[in-house]
């Protein structure tokens, strides 16, 4: 079925809708006409995309932690497909709240999917874990579905933690419904209106605008970075399939090469140089938490099972990004260009064949 006609008039719940993520997926299922309520913590951060292209659609400002309020919302809207995008998603902070992230990550799930066990017109679920749910090595190899799961860090942990809770639910009360609750695991994502700490673009364009050097940890580690476009067509891809047919239940959505894969350092000067600022940057040798080195996804179950694949260069993520924080910082109506960049990767994405 055509996308469109596929989410026009659907009822969705989307959590993680005043994220960075989650605030561009609300806009675009909101173009594709769909019945979207939102539910998650109001921002954590000024500025933040919610407040600057706030999206359409209903928004309810709760707590994943708190069972009551979800499952208000879920009996209230009675959604057909849900899209579980909130998390604390910062490895730094993971460190600092360990608590806080495994009670986000894990429990707001459990949460979740207890209040889904009783949905009548509930059709499929898809939650957002990580590209670091893998035990990583560090060898740089991509990771394929079926690598072990595991985690250094409190967040990595909690997400290869969360992948554990939604088998058990999928088996123990959605199997025999037939309803398939599947998790999506994204690689590094980067796009405009990202305001998050410890993020390494949101870090670089607060250093443009101040004037500031550039701090950087590690210089050298590689992650699978891809634009936040690319990532959610995969999201969309994937929910649409599990709601038609029988589709693999835990899929990489990552960049299209696995071999595609920039240093941080790399990254920082491909971005600075976009935003047309001569920037310098300094190695941060001050304490640090363990951070992975190296991470790649191998994304080619996606290809088999959905047809999809990323088809941003890096290139072009990072002029699309640049655009982004561009715009903004010319004072332009940026609900309109966030939707304008939606309309056309969608349009591009219509008339591409993959490769």
């Amino acid at each position: 079925m055509e996308r469109a006609a596929f989410w026009t008039g659907r009822r969705v719940l989307l959590t993680g809708h005043t994220g960075f993520k989650g605030g561009w997926l609300a806009h675009w299922l909101g173009l594709l006409g769909a019945d979207v309520t939102g539910f998650a913590l109001a921002p954590d951060q000024d500025p933040a995309l919610f407040n600057l292209a706030p999206p359409p659609g209903r928004s309810v400002i709760g707590d994943l932690r708190d069972p009551d309020p979800v499952a208000n919302v879920v009996a209230d809207i009675d959604p057909e497909i849900v899209l579980h995008l909130a998390a604390q998603p910062l490895v730094r902070r993971s460190y600092a709240k360990p608590a806080e992230t495994w009670a986000s990550n894990v429990m707001g799930t459990v949460h979740l999917l207890d209040a889904l066990r009783g949905s009548p017109a509930l059709r499929a679920v898809l939650v957002i874990t990580s590209d670091k749910v893998y035990e990583n090595d560090e060898s740089g190899t991509a990771f394929p579905e079926g690598a072990r799961l595991g985690g250094h860090d409190p967040y990595a942990a909690s997400k290869a933690a969360t992948e554990l809770a939604v088998a058990s639910f999928r088996q123990s009360y959605f199997a025999d419904r037939c309803i398939p609750v599947a998790t999506a695991r994204g690689g590094n994502v980067i796009g405009g209106g990202d305001f998050s700490e410890d993020r390494l673009v949101p870090d670089v364009v607060r250093a443009a605008r101040s004037g500031q050097p550039l701090q950087l940890r590690n210089p050298e580690a590689t992650r699978p970075w891809q634009h936040v476009l690319d990532c959610l067509d995969g999201y969309l891809t994937y929910a649409q399939a599990l709601a038609s047919g029988p589709v693999p239940l835990a899929l990489n959505i990552g960049p299209h090469d696995p071999a595609d894969t920039q240093t941080v350092a790399d990254l920082t000067r491909a971005m600075t140089a976009a935003l047309g600022v001569a920037q310098a940057w300094d190695l941060d040798t001050g304490p640090a938490p363990h951070e992975m080195s190296a991470l790649a996804l191998d994304p080619s179950a996606a290809r088999a099972a959905l047809g999809w694949q990323a088809r941003l260069s890096s290139a072009e993520a990072i002029r699309l990004t640049a655009d982004w924080y561009g715009a903004w910082m010319n004072g332009a109506d940026m609900s309109a260009f966030t939707q304008a960049q939606i309309a056309d990767y969608q349009a591009a994405r219509t008339t591409e064949a993959p490769t």
